[in-house]
């Protein structure tokens, strides 16, 4: 790899970092929750807005998203949760989740 070559890549690299910064100062914090713990979360929430989509890249994983108290909570299971009756439900294409 050229020096240039090299130049190129780190900022690619810098660039993509920052865009991750970003992401994440933009959505707040995002809590990652087990699927029981989501479960408690859905049953302290009064008729609950969450946002699901299918994910993976070898493995599906059922993906869902929600807010309680001010505060974000992302949980993924390999098999779909029950969701509450009153609960309105977003199918969404895809859901990204900054690392």
């Amino acid at each position: 790899m050229t020096g240039v070559e090299a130049s190129v890549a780190a900022s690619s690299s810098a660039a993509a970092a920052a865009a991750i910064v970003q992401a994440i100062k933009a959505s707040g914090a995002i809590i990652r929750l087990e699927p029981e713990e989501f479960d408690k979360i859905m049953s302290k929430s009064e008729a609950p807005l969450v946002v699901t989509a299918l994910g993976g890249f070898f493995t599906k994983q059922h993906q869902y998203l929600t807010n309680y108290k001010g505060l974000h909570f992302y949980c993924k299971s390999e098999v779909p949760i029950r969701l509450p009756s009153d609960a309105e439900v977003v199918q969404a294409k895809k859901i990204w989740i900054p690392n």
